[in-house]
């Protein structure tokens, strides 16, 4: 699944806040509707299989409740993607990424095999189940952990034992960390600790860029891997450093981004271009600029993890994550550089944007309203992106009842319709686009600020079952506002895009 990442640890943040947060794009020719739902305990499948791969897992008998963004039509499986549980321990899954015929051929993709022949005749070969991909991932794992380590080793021992048909990242936060998986062939997997005073930003590419193994495999201070990494590495050739004279034998140190990932021409045009945008943004001035002697959209030794010029906010996070490289002669809206170089690179803010969930676990709240899951559908170019609490038992119908078809009743094809139009008047259309995410966020920020307060008059924090309907009726609040100024947006865009109709004429009737 073609997506963008952004992870900021607390010390880079505006309010020392995790922050985990990543598009799901939709596949090229593809539109996935999506919605926002919460997951009761007693929802939770104890057998599951996946749709794709029909692996089969049992899973635990004490699952918690967790906020999901799933498919609105389950045809290929939950695809859960993002969530928090009752632990306020957040998870994004999944970033597909990209890796090399080495690693490949030392540990291929668990893919599922179906039934050849008739059972019961000759030479009938029964279906052999493939491992977990994207699908699975939250579902299987975010009930069940109370820490963003916990996910890493929960996750792990699922990869180690039943593998996966394809390379993925997967963030996890709590309010303390944010672990950041990926995959490495079938079985293998390697995880990092994203430093607090950094952010991270991830394509479709394996990104962690430094790796010590000893602390993966001693005390796992800051990374993590699956547990025969070392010897794999080893009987496969698959290090790449190129180590000093006096360095001792055995591998240490290592770059997992040289070892394991892709170094194809196609990174050049999908991948490396949109970090490079990230980091163009949030550090202007540490040799990101266009035509500098510092890294460009096609280096492939782009920082994986990099300190911020300044602290990032939640409205950093969406203009990051909504980049068509504005500025540059890269910009498919631009007026600046020739056709040829604003079509060279996939934009971040893509057509295929599904949905964004930003996930803020804030450390000054209290534990029962901790957890703000951070929503937006459709392009992000063009859309809004608004605040609801995490901790409760259902979310707003305007972002749940997402449905195959299209209907301003839903704040995902009332989104779509607005890109879509817009995109064909962008600069006409621009202005209404800016006032429509300035009101959404200045009023999500405002309801939060209220909602806080009442909860931190309170000399006790409430309980989770006590808080939620509270935090419902805040959210409910959230989506009234969202869906008035969804609805003035699409008004607004309507109007604009039908004078630029190529069939107006100036004379009226009379």
């Amino acid at each position: 699944m073609p997506c963008t990442t952004l992870l900021v640890g607390k010390k880079a943040s505006y309010d020392g806040s995790t922050i985990i947060a990543r598009n799901e794009d939709s596949p090229s020719t593809v539109f996935t509707p999506k919605k926002f739902v919460v997951i009761q305990p007693d929802e939770q499948p104890r057998r599951y299989r996946s749709v794709l791969s029909h692996v089969e897992i049992d899973l635990p008998d004490n699952p918690m409740r967790y906020s999901s963004v799933p498919d609105a039509t389950p045809k290929d499986g939950i695809w859960a993607e993002a969530g928090v549980n009752q632990k306020n321990v957040a998870m994004s899954a999944t970033e597909t990424l990209t890796s090399n015929e080495r690693v490949l051929g030392a540990d291929p993709l668990v893919c599922l095999k179906k039934a050849r022949g008739t059972e019961g005749q000759p030479g009938y070969e029964p279906e052999v189940a493939g491992g977990i991909g994207e699908e699975d991932m939250t579902t299987i794992v975010l009930p069940y952990i109370s820490s963003a380590r916990e996910g890493v080793e929960l996750l792990g021992s699922y990869l180690e034992r039943y593998g996966t048909y394809e390379m993925n990242g997967i963030a996890f936060s709590d309010v303390d960390e944010i672990w950041w998986l990926e995959t490495v062939g079938g079985h293998h997997w390697i995880a990092a600790r994203v430093p607090d005073d950094a952010y991270v930003v991830m394509p479709n590419q394996l990104g962690i860029d430094s790796f010590d193994l000893d602390d993966a495999m001693g005390q796992k201070r800051n990374y993590m891997c699956s547990a025969d990494l070392r010897e794999w590495m080893e009987e496969n050739h698959l290090d790449l450093t190129i180590a000093g004279e006096d360095a001792q034998e055995g591998i240490h140190f290592f770059n997992p981004r040289e070892a394991f990932g892709s170094h194809s021409d196609a990174d050049h045009v999908y991948n490396t271009p949109r970090a490079w945008a990230i980091h163009r943004f949030l550090n202007p001035h540490s040799g990101f600029a266009v035509g500098s002697d510092g890294w460009g959209p096609e280096d492939d030794d782009l920082p994986w993890s990099l300190a911020p010029q300044r602290k990032v906010t939640i409205e950093d996070v969406k203009y990051a994550l909504s980049l068509h490289y504005q500025g540059t002669p890269f910009d498919p809206y631009g007026a600046a550089g020739t056709e040829a170089t604003r079509n060279a690179y996939r934009p971040i803010g893509i057509n295929r944007n599904g949905q964004l969930a930003v996930i803020q676990l804030r450390p000054y709240a209290p534990e029962a309203c901790r957890a703000i899951q951070w929503m937006a559908f459709g392009s992000n170019a063009f859309n809004a992106l608004a605040p609801f609490y995490a901790n409760v038992n259902r979310t707003p119908e305007y972002l749940a009842n997402t449905c195959p078809h299209v209907t301003t009743e839903s704040f995902y094809w009332t989104n779509r319709l607005i890109a879509a139009m817009a995109d064909a008047h962008f600069n006409s259309c621009s202005i209404h686009i800016e006032r429509y995410q300035e009101a959404v966020g200045s009023y999500g920020h405002q309801i939060l600020r209220e909602t806080d307060a009442k909860f931190c008059e309170q000399s006790d924090d409430p309980d989770y079952d006590q808080a939620a309907s509270a935090l419902e009726e805040a959210n409910e609040r959230v989506a009234a506002m969202l869906r008035e100024k969804t609805d003035e947006c699409l008004s607004s865009v309507l109007l604009t895009a039908s004078f630029g109709m190529k069939n107006g004429f100036a004379r009226s009737d009379g």
